[in-house]
């Protein structure tokens, strides 16, 4: 017999609140968060998971849940706030293989990245579903009011950065699509890696509170996430192509086919940080950047004006990018 609905809750997910102020070990309606310290607001911060969207069907449940959980630290860290905790919505089909070892991977997945973060699951809820393996996390942290990183406040003359190295998750996504057996090629497990586990950079966002003047974290590409600054701040967004950050492995694969140019700066699931700070900050983000061990990189700048342009070597506009990222419709 499989297991109930409060059966799953209390073996996999009721050992995941311990420790967290306010959860009641998951046996009450809700959560009851503690008020936040003087001068801080609470962030609240969503995303959904479906197979066969966000992650391959056949992915390990383990990085499914770490997946789950990072993007949202990712948000979480674009607004320059310390995670506090989480809730899970979990819909399950009823001819999942093997659920309850599923099951115990997915809760394994969450456990490790708890440790690693310092968080605890506050509550949530577990259902089945017709439809594929779809889960949602809420994300909560904290952030000193009137100070969290939007994404309104970029202004002329700022530079524009981002942090790690962009493109390695959509050319991941490619090498998993089209791969017959396990990833053996050392690129290739590198860039699948950055397609199934974001790194979401949950130190430097804080760090960057009071430097930056704007910032999000790439998740649709990095073009139309620079357009969401654009269109916010109402300032025209510059990005040279030459300075865009790759690691080895998407460097490699790119001279083997240029085409991949166009990848890396729409394709998305990146979960870097791409912020702005005026020209007189760049010691201090040099300095907040070596603090939290995280990389940075100056793109480009932001300018009068509207939209995003990017530049090749030779400063001429790359046509062809109107699409500019992913979009569910």
């Amino acid at each position: 017999m499989s297991l109930g609905e409060f059966d799953r809750i209390d073996r996999f997910f009721a050992p995941l609140s311990r420790g967290a102020e306010g959860a009641f070990g998951l046996t009450d309606d809700a959560a009851l968060l503690p008020v936040a310290a003087d001068g801080a607001a609470w962030v609240v911060t969503v995303d959904a998971l479906v197979a066969g969207v966000h992650f391959l069907p056949n992915d390990p449940a383990d990085l499914v849940a770490r997946k789950a959980l990072r993007v949202n630290l990712s948000d979480l860290a674009a607004m320059g706030a310390v995670p506090y905790g989480y809730t899970l919505a979990l819909a399950l089909p009823p001819d999942l293989v093997e659920p309850e070892a599923w099951l115990d991977g997915f809760a394994r997945g969450l456990r490790l990245d708890q440790d690693i973060y310092g968080i605890h699951l506050l509550g949530g809820d577990s259902v089945s579903t017709p439809g594929p393996v779809t889960l949602s996390v809420t994300a909560f942290g904290t952030v000193a009011r009137e100070r969290a990183l939007r994404r309104s406040g970029a202004r002329p003359g700022d530079d524009l950065w981002v942090s790690g190295t962009i493109g390695d998750s959509a050319i991941g996504l490619q090498v998993l699509a089209g791969a017959d057996g396990p990833c053996v090629d050392p690129d290739a497990t590198f860039l699948a890696d950055r397609y199934r586990l974001p790194r979401p950079r949950v130190a430097l966002g804080p760090a960057l509170v009071g430097i930056a003047t704007a910032a999000l974290d790439v998740s649709d590409g990095l073009v139309q996430d620079a357009g969401h600054i654009a269109r916010r701040s109402g300032v025209g967004v510059r990005i040279e192509l030459a300075r865009v950050p790759l690691s080895d492995s998407a460097s490699r694969r790119i001279v083997a086919a240029s085409s991949l140019h166009r990848d890396i700066l729409t394709g998305g699931d990146d979960y870097e940080l791409l912020f702005t700070a005026p020209v007189a900050q760049r010691s201090s983000v040099a300095d907040a950047a070596a603090a939290t061990g995280d990389t940075v990189t100056r793109i480009g700048r932001i300018e009068a004006g509207e939209g995003v342009e990017v530049l090749d070597a030779d400063g001429r506009a790359v046509e062809g990018l109107a699409r500019g990222g992913w979009s569910h419709f």
